[in-house]
């Protein structure tokens, strides 16, 4: 016999009163799943609807670290569909501008960062597998994409220090991104300027059909003096955690020697003088007669 949650289930939230409150009520979908406060789980979800949204957020990618934070953690929200999204990624980087694709490819350090945090070794393992493709993707042979070589390196540097990648496969992939490391004039110029160049890379023409628009080039501009600008900001940015601020200071000092001690007491001569100048005339009188009624063996009234 069919229980009565599966009954309500299957007719929908209208099948409950008006008054019951909608955290109640039950998620027949992912819109009412952005409504509801509770869990859902993974049963309620449609799995075409969570790819379409994913989908979504990839186009919708840009410099802030917002939105690919945002997409990385849905993707490990919904993780028990990690296989399908991870061809989403791949579906997206094939496909869409190469302005998306540098989002894409910086998108992917936060969710593999993300996944590794939460020991989540399937994200980890499909990406390492199709690495290749990827950079592929993001950096065609024919030059297309020659803006995107400094994002790639980046990124690929960042995943080898986090021990995500290994060192001879990032080793081996930058001796394959040193023939592609054109100018990046190549994927910027203008169609009329640049048709000949394109022509001559690839000669059927078709890095000039993957060629930047005016309106690309402007956002890719933009998106990196953004990217630039967060950069700077995290030169200064100091750790949250004061243990490890210390063990950081203590790492970098010298030992103690000769040439400190005395550097000590010059710095200690040279406050007291400091000291000293900075008295106002009350106190310069108090010191005066404390020394004058020390010289005499006697002590002041």
């Amino acid at each position: 016999m069919m229980g009565i949650s599966q009954a309500l289930h299957s007719l929908g939230p209208s099948a409950l009163p008006p008054g019951i409150p909608s955290s109640t009520r039950p998620v027949t979908s992912l819109v009412d799943e952005d409504i509801a406060t509770g869990d859902v789980t993974m049963a309620t979800a449609d799995p075409f609807e969570v790819r379409m949204r994913f989908s979504s957020q990839l186009q919708h990618l840009n410099a802030s670290t917002t939105s690919a934070q945002k997409a990385a953690q849905y993707a490990m929200k919904y993780k028990d569909m990690d296989e399908d999204l991870h061809s989403c990624i791949l579906e997206q980087l094939e496909k869409t501008s190469m302005n998306t694709r540098a989002n894409i490819m910086y998108f992917l350090e936060h969710l593999l960062e993300m996944a590794s945090k939460e020991r989540n070794n399937d994200y980890v393992r499909m990406m390492q597998r199709d690495i290749i493709r990827v950079v592929d993707a993001v950096c065609p042979e024919d030059g297309s994409g020659a803006a995107n070589v400094k994002v790639v390196r980046k990124v690929l540097q960042a995943l080898m220090n986090k021990s995500i990648l290994l060192e001879q496969t990032v080793a081996e992939i930058e001796a394959c991104l040193k023939e592609r490391d054109v100018s990046a004039d190549v994927g910027f110029s203008s169609p009329a300027n640049g048709d000949d160049a394109s022509r001559s890379r690839n000669g059927n023409g078709t890095a000039t059909a993957n060629r930047l628009d005016k309106r690309q080039i402007e956002q890719r501009i933009e998106e990196d003096r953004e990217r630039h600008k967060r950069m700077r900001e995290s030169m200064w940015a100091v750790p949250g955690n004061l243990e490890d601020e210390a063990m950081k200071l203590w790492e970098e000092t010298s030992e103690l020697g000769e040439d400190d001690h005395i550097l000590g007491a010059e710095e200690w001569e040279e406050f007291q003088r400091e000291m000293e100048a900075s008295k106002c005339h009350h106190l310069r009188a108090r010191d005066a007669a404390a020394a004058a009624a020390a010289a005499n063996g006697a002590l002041p009234h």
